[in-house]
């Protein structure tokens, strides 16, 4: 299965995803990192892995439009199957939607429909929520109100800093990102688990 992964940071789902190779030998082939920051540490990750990058930035584009038809452009002649966002922090628009519909699969550091959008982990903690979490979930139009495919809690333990908070979040991501997409590739070759 032919994958592109969109990230614009640290990409630590990036790693999870690309340095498991129980999804290699199950099929994932990730064909290209799409990265709107150029100094990105993502990138470094990529290169780690001989994962060819596209850095595309909004700034060079007159609008969004044409900001993802240029990835499209990209991600056409590599036969992508599936866009695998991680950590992308720009909001996909009709025109990607339209290109890879139901194949664009989104991690959320918390249990939506709560602390849609941006800030997610800081907003449940300031609020202080007893219980947070991952949602992973298709992309629709809307800001994190696709189709959930799974979701994890997080208990907010007595002691937790943010700090420590965002790091048990961000260890359930990797785990269940993996899972989610173990599980895809499994369905994609019509193997039973």
């Amino acid at each position: 299965m032919k994958v592109a992964i969109f990230a614009s940071g640290n990409g630590s789902n990036f790693e999870a995803i690309a340095g498991s190779d129980e999804l290699r030998n199950l099929g994932l082939e990730i064909e290209l990192l799409v990265c709107d920051q150029p100094n990105a540490h993502v990138i470094k990750r990529a290169e780690k892995y001989h994962v060819p990058v596209f850095v595309n930035q909004l700034a060079d584009y007159a609008n969004r439009s044409e900001y993802e038809q240029a990835i499209i452009d990209k991600l056409t002649p590599l036969k992508i199957e599936y866009i695998l966002l991680a950590g992308y922090m720009r909001v996909v628009t009709p025109t990607l939607l339209g290109a890879y519909p139901n194949r664009i699969i989104n991690i959320h550091p918390s249990l939506l429909p709560k602390y849609s959008g941006l800030e997610a982990i800081e907003r449940a903690y300031v609020a202080n929520e007893p219980v947070t979490g991952v949602t992973i979930h298709y992309i629709d139009e809307g800001v994190d109100t696709g189709p959930i495919i799974k979701q994890m809690k997080v208990v907010r333990l007595r002691n937790d800093t943010e700090a420590s908070l965002e790091s048990r979040i961000h260890q359930t991501e990797h785990q269940m990102y993996r899972t989610v997409v173990r599980d895809l590739l499994i369905k994609n070759n019509g193997v039973s688990k």
